[in-house]
């Protein structure tokens, strides 16, 4: 019987060891010239959220480049959000930092792990690690409105902060929920399911164009008016101007109209995609085995190019991809 069991175990090991060693990675058929497009960039990322990233010095990186705002030792960066950098600590104790006076600060104990928050005016909403939902009233410290969400066993990094609009707040939930909360008065207005799965469900992408939300979670896309549509994809990565483009687990690249159909897509095979950039007629995409994609948004013809690229943390800004002391520009 003991020798049953160790051979089993070594036939367990021999296949698992013979699985990773054959694993596939992308394999352009063609490669342009070796991306040339770099400026010097002499940080390391230690952290990222959706809109901002953290540098070992604790300087903050934002989409449109480090700015003079630092964060204390004890705190993650975890939001930038009008004129505010948002930083906390485990333990809630939340600090609000003023991007054009980096000496204002505005500090609130909260007592609970705090996942995402921003403010809008005189209103900070906050989304707890335990889905929690929150309003304060920054000048008095006074809750406003507090409720609380589902359960999340395990989020994605890019957690979605509330979005302000006129006297809603909307709230990206981490159990893959759009919340709609009136400030004034006080009280959730429309709950929305985007998704349902047991982990890695939270929003990762939210916006508001032409009346119609989209809301993106890693198994879902969500475009809401007055009628809600849902499409399912394995989403990476998200951005949206006048179409919303995605990337996929499957190495696909795919343009959705308002209505979440299909117009391009197009799929290279076994690609892991880093991030994405949309300039006026280009998607810049960065692929994890040392490779940016240039992809024209009209006629979805590509090329692939070579890039320096290192191992750690990825922030995608603007007009760049931030990487430990290395900046990859698109245009």
């Amino acid at each position: 019987m003991k020798n049953n069991i160790y051979v089993v175990t070594i036939l367990f090991f021999t296949l698992l060891v013979s699985a990773c060693s054959t694993k596939e990675v992308y394999e352009p058929k063609v490669v342009g010239s070796d991306w040339q497009k770099y400026e010097k960039f002499t940080h390391n990322i230690i952290d990222t959220s959706a809109n901002i990233a953290l540098l070992e010095e604790r300087k903050v990186l934002t989409k449109n480049g480090e700015i003079n705002v630092t964060v204390d030792k004890n705190k993650h960066a975890i939001s930038l959000t009008d004129k505010w950098v948002i930083s906390a600590s485990i333990d809630g104790n939340l600090t609000l930092t003023s991007i054009a006076n980096p000496l204002k600060k505005k500090e609130f104990q909260l007592k609970r792990t705090i996942a995402t928050a921003s403010v809008s005016k005189n209103i900070l909403a906050v989304l707890f690690a335990n889905d929690e939902m929150a309003l304060y009233d920054i000048k008095t410290k006074n809750i406003l409105f507090k409720e609380q969400g589902g359960k999340a066993l395990a989020v994605d990094a890019r957690v979605v902060a509330p979005h302000f609009l006129n006297d809603l707040v909307i709230f990206s939930t981490l159990d893959g929920k759009v919340v709609v909360v009136n400030s004034k008065l006080k009280k959730r207005l429309r709950t929305t399911i985007v998704s349902s799965e047991s982990a890695f469900n939270n929003i990762i992408y939210f916006s508001i164009a032409d009346n119609k939300i989209v809301a993106v979670t890693g198994y879902k896309i969500l475009a809401l008016s007055q009628k809600e549509k849902r499409q399912k994809f394995e989403v990476r990565n998200v951005v949206y101007d006048d179409t919303l483009y995605i990337n996929t687990k499957q190495g696909e690249v795919i343009a959705l109209n308002s209505n979440l159909e299909t117009q391009q897509k197009v799929k290279f095979p076994f690609a892991h995609f880093l991030g994405m950039i949309s300039t006026n007629d280009k998607l810049y995409i960065l692929e994890k085995e040392g490779y940016m994609i240039v992809l024209d948004k009209k006629t979805f013809d590509y090329s692939v190019h070579e890039v320096d690229l290192d191992e750690g943390l990825v922030f995608v800004g603007d007009n760049a991809f931030y990487l430990n002391d290395e900046k990859i520009l698109v245009e």
